[in-house]
């Protein structure tokens, strides 16, 4: 799997479970993979060594996906969000415009509720 993709992965992990985490794992898991800072950047103001921010990543990772393994939230959510992307493209295809709007706008409220 390309790092791109594996980034990708444990950012939708962590917004899927991230409030499961300890506050340090969270916040370790979000300068390293949403704030793209390196590990002696997130360790030096923790006063941490690399090695051990390493650690803590490794090991929520595999938590993140025990997670995943065992509930398949962020699955599941992906799934419904491709499935509102397929009904949003079908409604586009509605011919009458005040259909096609409210069809439209509920299609929106229902992604904005995940």
């Amino acid at each position: 799997m390309a790092n791109t993709a594996k980034d990708l992965r444990f950012v939708m992990l962590l917004d899927c479970y991230g409030d499961l985490l300890t506050e340090h794992q969270r916040s370790i898991m979000e300068l390293y993979y949403c704030e793209d800072l390196s590990l002696s950047e997130i360790g030096e103001p923790l006063g941490i060594t690399r090695q051990a921010v390493r650690s803590i990543i490794k090991r929520t990772e595999a938590l993140l996906s025990d997670y995943e393994d065992k509930l398949h939230f962020a699955e599941r959510l992906r799934n419904m969000r491709e499935c509102f992307g397929r009904i949003g493209a079908a409604a586009e295809g509605i011919r009458d415009t005040g259909t096609r709007n409210t069809v439209l706008e509920e299609i929106q409220k229902g992604l904005e509720l995940l």
